[in-house]
């Protein structure tokens, strides 16, 4: 459930706002839904992980991968654009994560 709001209001939101928004909406879902710091972090992770992964598949198959492709050129990494990709993803989740994370913690916090 968690990971689908996320997953959501996230993607909505992605068109209109900032990328650091989806940190936010996944501290702030946490925050009112959440219930254990473990399964917080995975769908907070999981869920802007997915995401970016589709947002950059938005942007860069039409071009036929071009930017992603100068990109990599820049980095001492395999010429292969699907490792762009991941790492992307993988930063994305754990901005995703770790503020999923820090709203169950916070909403334990203030509950004693």
């Amino acid at each position: 459930m968690l990971f689908l709001i996320i997953l959501i209001l996230s993607f909505i939101s992605s068109y209109f706002l900032p990328w650091w928004v989806a940190a936010a909406i996944a501290f702030l879902a946490a925050l009112f839904i959440g219930k254990t710091s473990g399964k917080a972090f995975w769908s907070g992770f999981g869920a802007i992980f997915v995401l970016w992964i589709i947002l950059a598949l938005i942007k860069s198959i039409p071009n036929d991968n071009i930017l992603a492709s100068r990109v990599i050129q820049l980095f001492p990494l395999p010429h292969q654009w699907i490792l762009l990709l991941l790492i992307t993803a993988l930063i994305g989740g754990l901005a995703g994560g770790m503020a999923a994370l820090s709203g169950v913690l916070t909403k334990k916090a203030f509950s004693k």
